[in-house]
């Protein structure tokens, strides 16, 4: 089983030709919701792959909290970590997206704001099933140690997707067994660009000093490189036209997490998140755009040889 620690979101999502500038008005052309926010998407990715996936999160007691409850429920979530905030409004994310495929989003947090210790002792009940711990950045840092401290006090790997990115302290990275940037959360993170390969190969060594074992690096259209103590590599991207990138980092983290629960190694991990990244970006929205098994397993059976070049099959 996986268990997802994390926010809760409605997606608000326009589509335009292209990202305005600071005082701008542009005329868009689509508009829709769908289910989002960090936490909740990588339990919708983890889930449509298979596995048995809950989430613990919170919701406000509005419209906006029934529809994001019975979405998850219908794409095979355990929702019975979440609770209703009575006290707040469920979160939110405008998000624009334009026709590169490129994003910009303002995050209102509401009911995700309070997460807090209350949240975890329901985690805590969770753990001792648990296979792994996804983590993000969309609630309280507090919260995100306290529920790492608490699942490495059970055994159970955490992976963390530092996004949105902030100032870490050397705590978290010590209960981190597997830490996700992106190449600007990296960059952010470690103080210098991020932009390539080697770039990528020297943050990771960055991030590794600070505590965590292994570091993955999503370096969006040119790949994702690894490193843990005995070895690192690269998976380059697979090929795909990019529609909407605003899920692919949760994707690759959802694919990741069920890799390594089902007992694949590290290398077939990576691959798996990289692929579950690929085809996300194809779609538009967030949870609308996460692949499901047979989806998924067609994609993967398309890309052998992509698959054979990393994990030496």
């Amino acid at each position: 089983m996986i268990i997802v620690f994390g926010s809760i979101n409605l997606d608000l999502v326009t589509k335009t030709p292209r990202l305005p500038i600071p005082g701008e008005t542009l005329r868009g052309y689509e508009f829709f919701t769908a289910g989002g926010g960090k936490g909740a998407n990588q339990a919708v990715a983890a889930a449509q792959l298979g596995i048995s996936t809950k989430l613990v999160g919170r919701l406000g007691d509005d419209d906006f909290g029934r529809q994001l409850h019975h979405s998850l429920q219908a794409t095979g979530v355990d929702t019975e970590g979440i609770v209703v905030d009575t006290a707040s409004s469920s979160g939110i994310a405008v998000i624009m997206v334009d026709d590169a495929g490129e994003n910009q989003i303002i995050l209102i947090p509401g009911a995700n704001e309070r997460l807090g210790e209350a949240d975890v002792a329901r985690l805590k009940n969770l753990l001792p099933a648990a296979a792994v711990l996804l983590l993000q950045l969309e609630i309280p840092l507090a919260a995100v140690l306290s529920a790492a401290l608490a699942a490495q006090q059970a055994g159970v790997p955490v992976i963390l997707d530092p996004a949105p990115v902030q100032e870490l302290p050397p705590e978290l990275y010590q209960n981190v067994d597997i830490l996700t940037p992106n190449q600007v959360e990296a960059a952010q993170l470690v103080g210098f660009p991020v932009d390539s390969q080697e770039a990528a190969a020297q943050a990771a060594t960055v991030l590794r000093q600070r505590g965590v074992g292994t570091v993955i690096v999503k370096l969006g259209y040119k790949g994702a490189f690894c490193a843990t103590e005995s070895e690192s590599f690269f998976v380059p991207v697979f090929p795909v036209q990019a529609v909407d990138t605003v899920a692919a980092g949760d994707a690759f983290n959802g694919a990741l997490a069920v890799a390594l629960a089902k007992g694949l190694s590290l290398r077939q991990a990576v691959v798996w998140g990289s692929a579950a990244g690929a085809i996300a970006v194809t779609q538009a929205g967030a949870q609308t755009s996460l692949p499901k098994l047979e989806i998924f397993h067609s994609f993967l059976e398309k890309n052998g040889r992509h698959w054979s070049l990393v994990i030496g099959h």
